[in-house]
């Protein structure tokens, strides 16, 4: 693994991001008031308590939801956006390191998820399509597997192709740099619902015009029993560390301005 600035300010952030979201922030801070409790009761119990209260927010549907619903605000792509647009930018979402039945590496379950979705508007609409995902771990590039199974699995050729971003930053600036060569600057972009703000607003900031076009919701109108059981689950857990992390990237992005 090549460890030039761009990994090293990816794997900081990675580093970061993992200290303060859950599920170890809050078990910092549980563990941080009972220390403190050894000495000042009141204060280390109140600071343990406050772990927990933020451990159970971030795992209880009701919390989800509501940091779900100023996340996931996209509705679905319609056919007259689709018509207007000149290309479909399908956004990496990670690998699968250990996939014997595969044989090698493959995408994840969120790639694959957003892969999917690609290609059904690739095949509704007849665009280009460009794919965009690097290698921070030094294997595949995710680009060339999305590729790959777009055009193997899906049917669906791939023009062009983004192996060096490994953030949504770099996936707006490496793709609109090959999308502007091409003469093109209106784009479809496909990630998941709850990742659309932030990355429509890193394509925008490059100079694209985007039409959103979403996937995979963690919520919605309708409770969802695979993702926001009425109790505290894991799954549940999953959605409210993505909400997290987006609101966090989208607070990052406004601070860097």
């Amino acid at each position: 693994m090549a460890f030039d600035l761009a990994s090293i300010l990816f794997w900081l952030k990675k580093f970061v991001s993992i200290v303060v979201l859950p599920p170890l922030a809050p078990v910092l801070l549980i563990a941080l008031g009972l220390l403190l409790a050894l000495r000042w009761r009141r204060t280390g119990f109140g600071l343990a308590w406050l772990g927990v209260a933020a451990m159970l927010a971030f795992m209880t549907p009701a919390s989800v939801r509501w940091m779900l619903e100023g996340l996931e605000t996209d509705p679905p792509i319609t056919a007259e956006e689709l018509r207007e647009a000149r290309a479909i930018v399908i956004l990496g979402a990670g690998t699968r390191r250990y996939a014997p039945e595969y044989g090698a590496e493959t995408l994840n379950r969120l790639a694959l998820e957003r892969v999917r979705y690609g290609a059904r508007l690739a095949r509704a609409s007849g665009l280009p399509v460009l794919v965009s995902g690097g290698s921070p771990t030094g294997g595949k590039p995710e680009a060339e597997l999305m590729r790959a199974v777009l055009q193997d699995e899906f049917g669906i050729k791939v023009r062009w192709t983004d192996t060096a971003s490994l953030d949504t930053h770099q996936n707006a600036r490496f793709a609109a740099e090959q999308l502007k060569a091409a003469g093109i600057r209106r784009i479809v972009l496909v990630t998941h619902a709850i990742h659309m703000p932030r990355a429509r607003a890193e394509f925008e900031d490059a100079g694209l015009e985007v039409f959103a076009a979403p996937t995979a919701w963690f919520g919605g109108p309708e409770v969802n029993d695979q993702v926001l059981a009425e109790l505290p689950g894991p799954t549940t857990a999953y959605a409210g560390w993505y909400a997290a992390h987006e609101w966090l990237g989208l607070l990052a992005k406004r601070l860097a301005r």
